[in-house]
């Protein structure tokens, strides 16, 4: 069986966390530069859908992980084999993990503000004192980068010369950048998690464990946030829905 499924174009991995951590860790181990992982859910699939960079962003990630209880409903109802959510916070925790216990790795953290990176890194100092926070940096608010706004980026996380970038700028422009700058960065692994930046820091907080295990992590968010993730939940999840629907009807079809 291939270690990844083909749902909508996109290679979604169904190794699950422990093996996708073997991975990212065989990766980084092997030194080789420009080598990344995004989050696949079904915003994430249908924004890709109108969005050709983004689009060419997720399908050529190194691993695409399956972050949405949506995208496993519909690896169920297609008959495919995507058994278990891995969400980006989990990937984060679970590689930190396996650093530590491992001889360490460097860390670099690139997004949010200058306030979020110092709770970031304060906490991975007392959580995880054998990884080395070897750079963090806060770029401008804002949708494009000037060439060289880029360049102080990119030479900034050369210099450092770490075994894993985060990236922190929320989707699209999170994947989008990594993808254009990939060949640029000397970064074995480079993980795009965007919110994971404020869940780790504290600044917010993320659905309890009650929410995730009923597959529903986003319902408190959107709750308490409904403007700003109104297009997410009410607008993507049922275009993603019909999707599966029509897909099923094929397959029904062909029978």
């Amino acid at each position: 069986m291939t270690p990844e499924s083909n749902i909508f174009g996109y290679r979604i991995s169904r190794r699950g966390i422990h093996d996708d951590i073997k991975c990212i860790y065989d990766i980084i181990l092997s030194g080789e530069p420009g080598h990344y992982l995004a989050c696949a859910n079904p915003h994430s699939l249908v924004v890709a859908a109108s969005d050709p960079l983004f689009r060419d962003a997720l399908q050529n990630a190194d691993l695409l992980v399956p972050d949405g209880v949506g995208v496993l409903l519909a690896s169920k109802l297609l008959k495919d084999s995507v058994k278990e959510r891995v969400a980006g916070f989990e990937v984060f925790k679970a590689l930190s993990e396996h650093a530590a216990n491992h001889g360490g790795a460097r860390y670099f953290f690139l997004g949010s503000s200058r306030h979020v990176l110092d709770l970031i890194a304060t906490r991975m100092q007392r959580e995880f004192p054998f990884i080395t926070i070897c750079g963090t940096y806060s770029p401008p608010f804002r949708d494009s980068f000037s060439e060289s706004e880029n360049k102080m980026m990119i030479e900034a996380i050369n210099q450092a010369t770490p075994d894993v970038l985060w990236v922190g700028m929320t989707a699209p422009k999170q994947e989008k950048w990594i993808y254009q700058n990939r060949n640029k960065l000397k970064v074995p692994f480079i993980g795009a998690i965007g919110a994971v930046f404020d869940f780790y820091a504290g600044t917010k907080k993320r659905s309890s464990p009650f929410w995730q295990k009923l597959g529903l992590e986003w319902l408190p968010r959107f709750l308490k946030e409904p403007r700003r993730l109104l297009e997410r939940n009410l607008k993507s999840t049922p275009i993603f829905l019909w999707w599966v629907l029509k897909e099923k009807l094929k397959q029904l079809a062909g029978r």
